[in-house]
């Protein structure tokens, strides 16, 4: 039975709900990224990511569901990646956390060998904080940078996730979360030491500003495919965004639904 026909058959039941049809689009994107070779933005949040994932898609890469991978942070946490190579077998294409974290890029290395890596920068380390803050403030702190109680109160994936998030992420006091120096300096360390693990595998890392001329083009020839576009799409701007904070569902983030990790099963060695 082929996939389209798996379709046809689990809908003749008649309607299914957001969370049946979202699990039939990962079996179906399993199916279709079986044998393709893998690429992974390992660049920090707020560097173009979510760009990134829509010229992915533009590009016919099928991209992995943000919304299953970042309920894996407190795996990242522990250094535990095997239920997250689970999950990369559902897509060719990653992004976001906890892609864009240390130490993940080297594990995937290791077990997706032959996969390309592509790190996202920004035109320097302080545009990178002030749209990071920005983004945050107009999400989560009502114009301003979210306090802890912030962070503990805003509903996205579930309540109190950004602020263990935060707290996984940064060694910043309690009463300065995003203290500007200390995530300064994680952004360099983390672009830093990307740089220094392909040192000398050039052919298999791309490093790209999306706001750059040409970056698309870039793009395109790394990964050998014909371009569609001239430019990167432009998203998740924060002068778009709204503040949702206390109305974001914690179902429907990124227009998909969160499923609980019980779908999971013990990832293979």
């Amino acid at each position: 039975m082929n996939v389209a026909s798996m379709k046809v058959v689990y809908t003749n039941y008649g309607p299914i709900s957001k969370r049946a049809r979202f699990l039939l689009q990962l079996v179906t994107n399993t199916l279709r990224s079986m044998g393709k070779q893998k690429v992974f933005c390992i660049g920090k949040n707020k560097t173009g990511t979510t760009s990134m994932a829509r010229a992915f898609s533009e590009l016919g890469l099928v991209v992995g569901a943000q919304s299953l991978a970042e309920r894996l942070l407190h795996d990242w946490a522990r250094r535990d990646f095997r239920r997250l190579f689970l999950y990369c077998h559902t897509a060719q294409a990653f992004q976001d956390v906890p892609f864009s974290l240390p130490y993940t890029f080297q594990a995937l290395d290791q077990r997706f060998p032959g996969s390309k890596f592509i790190l996202t920068m920004r035109d320097s380390p302080e545009q990178w904080y002030n749209s990071l803050t920005r983004f945050h403030a107009a999400l989560f702190g009502h114009g301003r940078i979210p306090t802890a109680e912030d962070l503990k109160a805003a509903r996205y994936v579930y309540p109190g996730f950004m602020y263990e998030a935060n707290r996984l992420l940064y060694s910043t006091p309690e009463d300065d979360l995003y203290n500007r120096d200390a995530l300064i300096a994680g952004y360099n360390a983390h672009n830093n030491a990307v740089l220094a693990y392909f040192r000398h595998r050039p052919e298999d890392l791309l490093v790209l500003n999306v706001a750059e001329p040409g970056a698309y083009d870039k793009l395109c020839r790394f990964l050998e495919r014909p371009c569609v576009g001239k430019d990167f799409p432009w998203e998740n701007r924060t002068a778009n965004i709204e503040n949702k904070s206390g109305t974001r569902s914690s179902y429907d983030v990124k227009g998909q639904p969160f499923m609980n990790t019980e779908i999971y099963k013990q990832a293979p060695s």
